[in-house]
């Protein structure tokens, strides 16, 4: 069936005027398309991760390295899903020192490209454009495996993800809690059923 705006109307889940790419705390859940258990299993209330259940672990943590603006703060991959804090921080001029930039590079006269890390609208990443990359390299990562095993993998994530803003220090150490605690109770957890 092709789009129709009056039938598919999508309700955004975001909040109505806020710019993601604010320098703040946000609390982040992705689950698996049909909430399918992808990632490993809950053995002894830890989370036991599979193939691709450390793809999606080892990516979390390169973000960091991919994006400038992003710190790495308490995740958890569960085995339908992953809860994590994104940390997005605001950048002045003078964090820069110009450690990653070769001046060596410079020619005195000649106008130069900056590089990525320098670039304004780099810095601007936002919170979506994290998780949106976050999703897209591990349902890569997952299926170069399928295709290695001539398996066929479908659809790895939920089309959507949820996300909280955190406002202060009482919701953060609650939600963090709730994240190093989610295998210990996974029993109880929403996200549980298959």
């Amino acid at each position: 069936m092709s789009y129709n705006s009056k039938i598919h109307n999508r309700r955004s889940i975001r909040l109505k005027g806020y710019n993601y790419a604010n320098a703040g705390l946000y609390f982040i859940t992705i689950c698996c398309e049909h909430r399918k258990h992808r990632f490993g299993k809950i053995e002894n209330d830890e989370i036991t991760l599979n193939e691709f259940g450390q793809i999606a672990y080892g990516e979390w943590v390169k973000l960091a390295n991919r994006f400038i603006n992003f710190e790495l703060d308490v995740f958890q991959i569960m085995p339908n899903h992953m809860h994590g804090i994104i940390g997005v921080k605001e950048f002045v001029g003078a964090e820069f020192n110009h450690a990653q930039f070769d001046i060596d590079h410079l020619v005195l006269g000649q106008p130069q490209e900056l590089p990525p890390q320098f670039d304004p609208d780099y810095l601007k990443k936002t919170v979506g454009d994290i998780v949106g990359a976050y999703k897209s390299l591990v349902a890569n990562e997952c299926l170069q495996i399928c295709k290695l095993k001539n398996e066929t993998m479908g659809k790895l994530w939920q089309r959507n993800y949820y996300e909280h803003i955190i406002r202060d220090e009482k919701a953060y150490q609650n939600i963090s809690d709730y994240i190093i605690n989610n295998p210990s109770k996974w029993s109880n957890d929403k996200f549980s059923s298959k």
